[in-house]
């Protein structure tokens, strides 16, 4: 289990834009289960929407590839390295609204795994409930000071 401190030890996002609060089970290369607490505090409900607060939809996928460069990050051993990440295609199907006070658990699981790049299947789910699921590729670059 990985709580917060650990969690911005991999990731570069930072708070407001970190989108996974704990690691629940790390199986390098195999499978990894976060989770985002949505607060009633978090900054984009202000605007999405007005009277009725719902996620973004492109936060829950932001959220599941933070959980999946922790999944790669864990595979590669890529520890005291800088790197930076891309997001590259993703497909992606909505299936609810995920609410203000909710706990998002996220699967992911690797469909294939590369030297600088992964393609995972992510899974969202809030109560057991899946609110999305899809597939997405990321990509891994090595920042060199020059």
């Amino acid at each position: 289990m990985l709580d917060s401190q650990e969690i911005q030890k991999i990731l570069p996002q930072r708070p407001p834009f970190l989108m996974i609060d704990r690691v629940l089970e790390l199986e390098p290369g195999k499978k990894v289960v976060a989770v985002k607490n949505v607060s009633y505090n978090e900054e984009f409900f202000a605007g999405h929407f007005p009277g009725r607060p719902i996620m973004p939809g492109v936060l829950i996928i932001e959220a599941m590839a933070q959980a999946a460069i922790v999944l790669f990050y864990g595979y590669k051993n890529t520890e005291g390295k800088k790197l930076s990440y891309y997001l590259g295609s993703v497909k992606m199907r909505f299936l609810a609204p995920v609410f203000p006070g909710e706990q998002m658990k996220i699967t992911v699981e690797p469909v294939k795994l590369m030297s600088r790049a992964a393609i995972v299947n992510a899974v969202a789910r809030v109560d057991d409930k899946d609110v999305a699921r899809g597939e997405i590729i990321i990509s891994m670059k090595e920042i060199v000071d020059e």
